[in-house]
C-alpha cells in the first residue's frame, strides 16, 4: 500500500486530507512543517509527500529540495493559496510532480494524486518492458544494465522540454512506451497521449486523419471529423512508423511542424496547434533519405533530440529482472503463485537472441506460464526454439550449480562447500547472502524488504546488525 506524508501547519487541514486519503486506501502519516518533513522522509519509507508551501522553521521550497536530495524517487504535490502559484510553479520546475490551489477539495486531491502514481507505474513499466532505461525522476527501477541507466537519464531531462524527439529502435523494444513515459512525466501530463501508428494509415485517407476535414470534403464524407492533431491539442502526438509516411504526406507535416498551423481537408479556414511531437521508427531513415524515399529536412526536425533503443540481445543482464515482472503480471493474469525460473530456464533465456525483443520474451513466458503445473519455471516449459538453442554450458554462466533453484527476483550466490559440511556456518552463511540478495532486490528500503521477503523488520535490523550488513550500500 502507498505511504504518504503529509505537511501542513493547519492541524485541521491535515486531518481533512488524511481523511480523504484513508479512504482512498493510503497510509497516511503526518508532519507540521518542513524541517518535521525532512526528518520523517529521512527515518521512514514515502512513496509521496503532499506539502504546503509557507511553513514555519523550514519552507516547503526549501524542505523540497532536501528530499529530492535525499531521494529523487518520493513524489512531491506542493499544496498552496492562490497569492503563492508563483511559488508552486517554481516548485514544479525544482522537482514537484504538480500543485494544487487551496482550498482542497478531497475529489481533486485524489484525482490528482491516483493520476501521479498511474504515471509513475507507467515509467516502471517501461523500465521492466522498454529496453533502455534506469529513470531517476521518481520510480522503482529493475533493469541494472548501463544502457538502461543512460536512457532513463536521457528521459528523465527530455520529460522536461518541448522539444521534437525521434525514437529508435527495433520492433517490440518499447518505443510507445518511451513516449508515454515522456508524455506523463512532462509539463503536458494532464492532456492527451495520441498515439497513431502510420504504417496502418491508406495513404488516401492519411491527411483527414492526421488533419481533419469538412463535411462533404470528398466522397463518404459525411460528418465533419476532427484530426489527430487537433484531438491531441495540449499534449502529444506519437506518430510511431514515421518512415511509412509517403513521400506526398511528408511535405505537408513538414509545414504543419514548421508553421504550428493546419488546415483541414476540405476546409479553407487554419487552425493554431500546440502539440508536442515525438515520432518513432525501426527503419534506417538515413537510407531512406539517399533513396530519396525521406525529406532530410523533415527527417532534422523529427531529429532535434534522438534515443536510440538497442535490443534485448545486447542488454541480457536484464533479463533476469524483466522475466520477473512478467512472472508477476501472469501470476494475476492467470491466478497462479509461480515464484521464477529454474537455472535451466533461466539460462535457456540469456543463451536465446531475442530477435523478437521484450515482445517475444513476454510471448515466451505467456507460453511457459500455460504450460508449467509447478511453482517454478522449467526449461521444459519454454518453446522447443529456446530449448534446443541453449548450449549445456549456459547455466553455468548464471553462476548457479546444477538443479539448485534461484530465489525470486535474485540468482543465489550462495554455495555450500562439499569438504565442510558445518550445519551452522553454512546457515548463517545462506542467511547472510539471502539477506544481501533481497536488499539488492528492493533497493536498500528496508520497509519494503522486510514486506516482500517476509521478514519482521525488528528480525531484519537484527540480523543485519549481526552479520555488519550496511542497507544504503545496496540503494
Amino acid at each position: 500500500m502507498r505511504r504518504i506524508l503529509v505537511v501542513d501547519d493547519d492541524a485541521g487541514l491535515r486531518s481533512t486530507v488524511t481523511s480523504a486519503l484513508t479512504e482512498g486506501m493510503y497510509l497516511v502519516d503526518q508532519a507540521s512543517d518542513g524541517d518535521e518533513a525532512v526528518t520523517r522522509v529521512r527515518a521512514g519509507e514515502y512513496d509521496m509527500v503532499l506539502m504546503d508551501v509557507n511553513m514555519p522553521k523550514m519552507s516547503g521550497i526549501e524542505a523540497l529540495k532536501e528530499i529530492k536530495a535525499h531521494d529523487p524517487s518520493i513524489m512531491v504535490i506542493i499544496l498552496t493559496a492562490f497569492s503563492n502559484i508563483r511559488d508552486a510553479v517554481e516548485a514544479t520546475r525544482l522537482g514537484a510532480y504538480n500543485y494544487l490551489e487551496k482550498p482542497v477539495r478531497s475529489d481533486n486531491l485524489v484525482y490528482m494524486i491516483d493520476q501521479a502514481f498511474r504515471s509513475q507505474n507507467m515509467v516502471k513499466k517501461l523500465s521492466y518492458s522498454a529496453p533502455v532505461f534506469n529513470l531517476p525522476s521518481g520510480n522503482e527501477f529493475v533493469g541494472q544494465s548501463n544502457e538502461m541507466k543512460k536512457i532513463f537519464s536521457v528521459i528523465d531531462r527530455l520529460a522536461r522540454v518541448e522539444t521534437a524527439v525521434m525514437i529508435r529502435g527495433e520492433s517490440g523494444t518499447g518505443k510507445e512506451l518511451v513516449a508515454q513515459s515522456l508524455h506523463y512525466n512532462g509539463p503536458r501530463k494532464d492532456n492527451r497521449f495520441v498515439a497513431v501508428n502510420c504504417s496502418a494509415i491508406p495513404e488516401t485517407l492519411m491527411e483527414s486523419e492526421f488533419f481533419g476535414h469538412e463535411k462533404g470534403a470528398f466522397t463518404g464524407a459525411d460528418t465533419r471529423k476532427i484530426g489527430k492533431f487537433q484531438y491531441a491539442e495540449g499534449g502529444t502526438l506519437f506518430l510511431d512508423e514515421i518512415g511509412e509516411i509517403p513521400p506526398s504526406m511528408q511535405v505537408k507535416l513538414l509545414r504543419v511542424l514548421q508553421e504550428k498551423k493546419f488546415t483541414p481537408v476540405g476546409s479553407n479556414r487554419e487552425i493554431e496547434m500546440n502539440v508536442r511531437i515525438v515520432a518513432a521508427t525501426n527503419r534506417d531513415l538515413e537510407a531512406m533519405i539517399e533513396s530519396g524515399d525521406f525529406r532530410e529536412d523533415l527527417f532534422y526536425r523529427l531529429n532535434v533530440l534522438p534515443i536510440q533503443l538497442p535490443p534485448l540481445r545486447d542488454r541480457k543482464n536484464d533479463i533476469e529482472s524483466l522475466a520477473r515482472y512478467f512472472i508477476d503480471k501472469f501470476n494475476q493474469r492467470y491466478s497462479k503463485e509461480v515464484r521464477g525460473l529454474t537455472p535451466e530456464a533461466l539460462a535457456a533465456l540469456r543463451a536465446h537472441r531475442w530477435p523478437g525483443n521484450i515482445r517475444e520474451l513476454e510471448n515466451v513466458l505467456e507460453h511457459a506460464f500455460v504450460l508449467e503445473s509447478d511453482e517454478w519455471i522449467k526449461i521444459e516449459s519454454l518453446p522447443e526454439k529456446i530449448q534446443r538453442a541453449t548450449p549445456p554450458e549456459a547455466v553455468a554462466e548464471i553462476g548457479l550449480e546444477e538443479g539448485a533453484v534461484p530465489m525470486e527476483g535474485e540468482a543465489m550466490s550462495f554455495r555450500m562447500s562439499i569438504q565442510k559440511f558445518d550445519f551452522q556456518a553454512s546457515k548463517e552463511e545462506f542467511e547472510k547472502q539471502f539477506l544481501i540478495n533481497a536488499l539488492r532486490a528492493f533497493r536498500g528500503k528496508i520497509n519494503q524488504t522486510a514486506l516482500h521477503a517476509n521478514i519482521p523488520k525488528k528480525t531484519l535490523l537484527r540480523k543485519l546488525e549481526k552479520y555488519g550488513i550496511t542497507a544504503k550500500d545496496y540503494n
